[in-house]
């Protein structure tokens, strides 16, 4: 949140979050009053979650169709200063929008039910895609009400979906998202790194 909060590209910033969210409420954000709104409209998927925001936010304040919309996880919470300001850059004159991304490094393994290996895929032009994913809002709210029913697992997916190719801004595999507990034991290592003179 503070790195959205603390840029001067940023205008805005919309938490979305559960209706029945306990924890918001027990931290002080007042530090980040000017630009933070909390809206409790999330959804059961993420689609309709950040439908549910833009939705909530465009309820609450102008929103022209051409303003660029940035959706990032929670569960990344390590995205840099300088991350977020080379993907605003890279995209600010694209007439799509794009995303983060980290090209493929591993072998990867296509397996069957039983867990035996039954292909290996290349690798080539494989990117892991990551957040922030930044699209213009009238695009962005047109795309998620498209795929309403369908079971997308990012923003991007969205607008591959009307036809469209957003563009892949490479990236450090250090914004990586928080999945198992080791992932968290991980990112308190390299905050500590960061912190250190």
């Amino acid at each position: 949140i503070r790195t959205f909060c603390e840029s001067s590209q940023i205008k805005r910033v919309f938490i979305v979050l559960s209706p029945q969210d306990p924890e918001w409420k027990k931290y002080d954000w007042s530090a980040f009053s000017d630009k933070l709104s909390v809206f409790h409209c999330g959804g059961e998927t993420r689609a309709e979650s950040v439908l549910n925001g833009l939705n909530a936010a465009a309820g609450r304040f102008a929103i022209e169709s051409s303003d660029w919309i940035l959706v990032h996880d929670a569960a990344r919470p390590l995205l840099t200063q300088s991350q977020l300001g080379q993907l605003i850059d890279e995209l600010a004159d694209d007439a799509v929008g794009g995303l983060l991304a980290v090209p493929v490094a591993d072998t990867l393994k296509r397996s069957g039910p039983d867990a035996r290996v039954l292909q290996t895929e290349p690798r080539e032009n494989l990117w892991q895609a990551q957040t922030p994913q930044m699209f213009r809002y009238e695009m962005l709210l047109q795309a998620l009400n498209n795929v309403a029913e369908l079971s997308i697992t990012d923003d991007a997916s969205a607008i591959e979906a009307m036809g469209y190719h957003p563009k892949l801004v490479h990236n450090k595999s250090d914004n990586f998202k928080i999945t198992y507990p080791q992932d968290l034991a991980l990112a308190e290592l390299i905050m500590q790194q960061r912190n250190q003179p």
